[in-house]
């Protein structure tokens, strides 16, 4: 059974940085896509950024490149969102999901991942 757990939201001033860290059991991950998503309030679920098989293989939504970066450490079995200058519209409970395959084209595409996170709550004051 996949089991994914998000950890290390918070309270944040704009301009702040917060990493977010999905560990998961069940499921070695570098053997999966594994994407972050984020739903503000009131608002669907958007892509934020994914990570596929190689770790340089990553994808990142225009409004969150050049400043929020994902990575990976095997050996905890986890992947981490580095979120920097962060800003008020970044608010928002963020979700790792996972596949074992997710085709380049549908990257961005939340029906595409199978497993999910119970999601971590970020708040960027200004």
């Amino acid at each position: 059974q996949v089991q994914l757990v998000e950890s290390g939201g918070g309270l944040v001033q704009a301009g702040g940085a917060l990493r977010l860290s999905c560990a998961a059991s069940g499921v070695t991950l570098n053997r999966y896509t594994t994407g972050w998503f984020r739903q503000a309030p009131g608002k669907g679920r958007t892509f934020v950024a994914a990570m596929r098989t190689s770790a340089t293989d990553t994808y990142y939504a225009d409004s969150v490149k050049g400043r929020f970066t994902i990575s990976r450490d095997n050996a905890k079995n986890t992947v981490y969102l580095q979120m920097n200058s962060l800003q008020p519209e970044d608010t928002a409970v963020y979700y790792c999901a996972t596949k074992p395959w997710v085709i380049v084209s549908a990257i961005t595409r939340e029906d595409q991942y199978s497993s999910w996170g119970q999601g971590t709550q970020v708040t960027v004051s200004s």
